[in-house]
């Protein structure tokens, strides 16, 4: 399957999310949405942790910012559910604690910070656009006052009486970020996000790095995709399973045709994909 162009991508794609976060007013703009309250002078620092494996697990694109008073943010796009965001918040709240504690500080000068993940399914199932966690006790349900929230947005949300018309009309938006989505609604938070964006897709600096991007993904699912053919031609060879062998090498052309190279990575390990594509495939 072609991937998109650059023009193409909606916000909910990590590399125009990334981008476009990296802009300190098109951060504040989304940060001020998410959170309902003015904030000032956003510092973004941006943590471009590409590193691709066989399998795609690790293209990273966070964003971290901070504000005057030295709150700290740290913002993800999720579009796929992997069941792991709550332990990954906690991961990512030692992060964020760990960078902020300079030497010499004592922990009373930990500054509150918010873990925000955007994600376009439904993270916990219960129906809503935002679901906002902090430390309580159990017996009390008196906070503990350590001055961190982990707030996980879904764009799959059914509660719209609960949140606002502008944060619903973005949620939107995160999946539909074209002209005929943003004249929807007369949010002119959201309609300054979409001016933002558009100029961004005119970037031809940053058209430039989305290609080489793309070329660097290509280029690591082929590799992986030839490993994975010798790997298996060589596992057929050893047990003498030249029919077998056939077989798989005709699916792996197949698949490739089909610019399935996904496909190719997975049924490699996974031996109840590979015969649900054999009968797919009529092998």
């Amino acid at each position: 399957m072609a991937r998109k162009k650059f023009e193409q991508l909606n916000l909910q794609d990590a590399f125009l999310f990334s981008a476009a976060l990296e802009d300190p007013e098109t951060c504040r703009l989304i940060l001020e949405l998410f959170l309902g309250y003015p904030i000032n002078n956003i510092t973004v620092h941006a943590e471009h942790s590409i590193l691709l494996t066989s399998d795609f697990k690790s293209v990273r694109l966070d964003i971290y910012a901070s504000d005057k008073i030295k709150v700290g943010y740290n913002l993800e796009m999720q579009n796929k559910n992997e069941n792991n965001l709550p332990k990954r918040s906690r991961y990512y709240q030692s992060e964020l604690d760990v960078t902020s504690l300079k030497p010499g500080e004592t922990y009373n000068d930990l500054k509150p910070n918010y873990i925000i993940f955007i994600c376009t399914f439904d993270p916990f199932g219960k129906g809503l656009y935002r679901y906002t966690f902090e430390n309580r006790c159990l017996e009390t349900d008196m906070a503990l006052g350590d001055e961190t929230q982990k707030i996980f947005f879904s764009t799959k949300g059914n509660n719209p009486e609960d949140i606002s018309e502008e944060l619903a009309a973005f949620l939107e938006y995160v999946e539909n970020s074209t002209d005929q989505c943003a004249a929807k609604t007369q949010s002119e938070t959201v309609h300054k996000i979409h001016n933002k964006i558009k100029e961004l897709k005119k970037n031809r600096e940053m058209g430039v790095k989305y290609m080489l991007l793309d070329e660097l993904i290509k280029s690591a699912e082929k590799e992986a995709a030839a490993e994975s053919l010798a790997k298996g031609l060589a596992e057929g060879l050893a047990e003498g399973k030249s029919k077998e062998q056939s077989r798989y090498s005709r699916l792996i052309l197949l698949l490739a045709d089909d610019g399935k190279n996904d496909q190719i990575v997975k049924a490699a390990s996974d031996v109840h994909l590979l015969e649900s594509l054999y009968r797919e495939y009529g092998l």
